[in-house]
């Protein structure tokens, strides 16, 4: 049997578990049907966050960033180039901190953008100021190998 992973729905919140083989082939929520790994950051909210971060086995990405933020729209397609890059080893999410304060505060998050990678739960690596696509992707592969 092979072995599989917790992916929280993006869409709906529904923890699935996807056997490793299908991470590649675009599964779908077995609740909402809605993909489970999609190609695009997800947006997170204090009440969404602990549970998204918490419940994913694969390495969750976070971008804190704010809507008056210049640099953060400026990475924004970047974010999300890389997103699709690395669709099936990492999920990459985005909180507004003018939204999610609590989160925000929690992480002590001092300047933005910052990105964070967490796996099972826990801060595994932090990165502040705007990159490209591919110093976004060279950094997760380098943080979660």
């Amino acid at each position: 049997m092979s072995e599989s992973s917790h992916i929280v729905c993006p869409a709906c919140g529904a923890t699935n578990r996807v056997p490793q083989g299908r991470l590649q082939q675009q599964p779908v929520c077995g609740k909402c049907k809605k993909a489970l790994l999609p190609a695009t950051p997800t947006d997170l909210t204090d009440q969404s966050f602990a549970k998204f971060i918490g419940n994913n086995d694969l390495p969750v990405v976070v971008d804190f960033w704010a809507e008056w933020c210049g640099p953060c729209k400026q990475m924004a397609p970047a974010y999300a180039q890389a997103a699709a890059e690395l669709q099936s080893r990492a999920i990459l999410a985005k909180l507004n901190t003018e939204v999610a304060q609590s989160v925000a505060g929690q992480y002590a998050i001092r300047s933005i953008p910052t990105m964070i990678i967490f796996h099972n739960g826990r801060e595994v690596a932090r990165q502040s100021g705007a990159m490209s696509p591919s110093q976004i992707v060279n950094w997760v592969n380098s943080s979660i190998s």
